[in-house]
């Protein structure tokens, strides 16, 4: 990638918006629209909720070669008297999602659904947000509508509202969820500025006036006040050297569920797993701009997960005394997620040229109701480690241990972490499912990239190792500590060689993607018969003009 094609992409434009930066959010008239609903009264258990602007003004910048602004406006829906929560489930691929309201009551928690078909995915509230920006003469230039995701950044809107938020943080994007928690604490706020990067706005440098309001559904449905803030917009034109304006501050959401970054929005590079960077265009848009990265990979200073964690402490030393599970201890499952994101690939890194390879995502994801914890132990000068898988009771006690396998130190640009040997696998079935025609391995640094299940037993909606900087040890490391908690799951991009799989000499026809969790059953786990997911895809086209077409999975159309 030159220079030039970094910059255009690397303006860290940013997914939706997620929880986790510190926010401060100041209540006040400002604003309000004339004539705005009056207030909400007071039921016990229900949340009051509000938009406000937490500024009257926004400067957003329009850089050189980009077809137009985002419109961050710094819009937040406020709650009190009750936490805003919400769970969203489907039973399979073959059901709907259903979202139901939750309350909660001195002791007593009662759902509401909400309308049939209202939630589509997981990614939020779609169309709950209404802007409308006009010139200066008063013309309105741009209208669109955002998706709300409860769990947004958020902050705080008084000293007494609780001091943390104990609901996830952002909405997922994957397309295999299953189910999700959304939730504002009681005297908190969230974000409610959604940017959709595929469809920037189409502003020249000037200023203007953005009006903001909760479209009417979901004024009755919650009962929000018609108020409609307004924003003055100012759009610049920043120098080359200028560095990132004042309207890209650090919010994001993203790739496996969502990526984090630091106060100037630069310290980090997001993206999907897999290695370097591919050569531009070479990849569908899914896995080329997921989580519209500056450089994808999993690397030393990368990060896949949804927050900067803190590093993972394994034990200090490997473990002694006879290694055992005991009986009914509390393990994982396992459990592989049908391959999306795929595509045809040319490869990377200096491959042969004329050869054609499928590339795609895969997630292995942990159902519970125990997280797989494993410890790597370095022997003095090698480049391998013993794994170890532990287990613990109720309370986080460690009551037994169970050799189980190797860590090896992968040293790959891109990668240079340790990577847990033996997780899963990929094939390539024939049409009929009875023969291979192409199989991979890959060893992977654990993370809890995707928030696939947080209603499962045990879900852990803060994960600690999201981070694959902090997760995956160093060089140097004696030892490494790798978890996937229950709920999460860890996407890999399959799109190098040895990774994809490499279909030039295959003929053209349907075929099966197959994803294997723990194929040597090495892991212990709570039920071995879940392991396997396939998707369906159907090869055409001549060499180095090869296509894919992926037919939906059930009721999920995820290519």
């Amino acid at each position: 990638m030159t220079s030039q094609q970094h910059r255009n992409r690397g303006r860290w434009k940013r997914p939706a918006l997620a929880a986790g930066a510190a926010l401060t959010v100041v209540v006040t008239a400002a604003g309000a629209a004339p004539g705005a609903g009056a207030a909400q009264a007071a039921t016990p258990g229900k949340p009051k909720l509000k938009l406000i602007a937490a500024s009257n003004s926004v400067t957003l910048d329009r850089w050189e070669g980009e077809p137009g602004v985002y419109l961050d406006l710094g819009t937040y829906v406020t709650v009190d008297n009750a936490p805003l929560e919400f769970k969203v489930t489907r039973k399979s691929y073959k059901d709907p999602i259903v979202a139901k309201q939750v309350f909660r009551h001195d002791g007593t928690t009662t759902t509401k659904a909400l309308p049939t078909g209202l939630v589509k995915d997981f990614s939020g509230l779609p169309g709950f947000l209404e802007v409308s920006v006009k010139d200066a003469n008063g013309s309105e230039v741009a209208k669109s509508k955002g998706n709300f995701c409860p769990n947004n950044a958020s902050g705080r809107l008084r000293p007494d509202a609780p001091a943390t938020s104990h609901y996830p943080e952002s909405c997922p994007t994957n397309p295999f969820t299953l189910g999700s928690v959304w939730g504002v604490e009681k005297g908190w706020a969230s974000n409610s500025s959604t940017v959709d990067y595929d469809k920037p706005v189409d502003l020249p440098v000037g200023e203007y006036t953005a009006k903001v309001s909760v479209a009417k559904k979901y004024r009755d449905l919650f009962g929000i006040p018609n108020d409609s803030p307004t924003i003055k917009v100012t759009v610049r034109k920043p120098s080359e050297n200028g560095g990132v304006g004042r309207g890209m501050a650090a919010h994001q959401g993203g790739a496996h569920g969502s990526a984090h970054g630091s106060a100037q929005g630069m310290a980090h590079h997001y993206g999907p797993r897999g290695a370097d960077e591919p050569t531009p265009g070479a990849l569908s848009h899914a896995l080329e701009d997921r989580g519209l990265a500056h450089h994808l990979g999993d690397g030393r200073g990368h990060t896949d997960g949804s927050r900067i964690a803190a590093a993972l402490r394994p034990n200090s030393t490997r473990p002694t005394g006879r290694a055992g599970v005991p009986a009914n201890v509390p393990k994982p499952d396992l459990r592989s997620l049908p391959a999306w994101d795929i595509a045809i690939t040319d490869g990377e890194d200096g491959d042969v040229p004329g050869k054609d390879y499928l590339a795609f995502s895969a997630n292995v994801w942990n159902a519970g109701p125990a997280p797989l914890v494993v410890d790597g132990f370095r022997k003095p000068g090698a480049d391998l480690m013993d794994a170890y898988q532990y287990f613990y009771d109720a309370n986080g006690k460690q009551i037994g241990y169970t050799p189980t396998g190797t860590m090896e130190w992968d040293p790959r640009i891109g990668h240079e972490h340790w990577h847990f040997t033996d997780f899963a696998s990929y094939r390539l079935l024939s049409e009929d499912k009875t023969r291979e025609v192409r199989s991979g391995k890959e060893a992977f640094c654990l993370a809890n990239t995707d928030a696939v299940d947080y209603t499962v037993k045990n879900a852990n909606w803060k994960p600690y190792n999201t981070d694959l900087s902090t997760a995956c040890g160093e060089q140097n490391s004696i030892s490494v500590r790798e978890v996937l908690d229950v709920g999460s799951g860890d996407t890999y991009t399959q799109y190098r060689p040895g990774q994809s799989f490499d279909i030039t000499d295959l003929p053209n026809g349907t075929y099966y993607i197959q994803v294997i969790a723990n194929p040597e059953k090495r892991l212990q786990e709570t039920n071995l018969n879940n392991n396997v997911a396939l998707r369906k895809v159907i090869l055409s086209g001549e060499p180095g003009k090869r296509t894919v077409q992926v037919p939906p999975h059930d009721l999920i159309n995820a290519p």
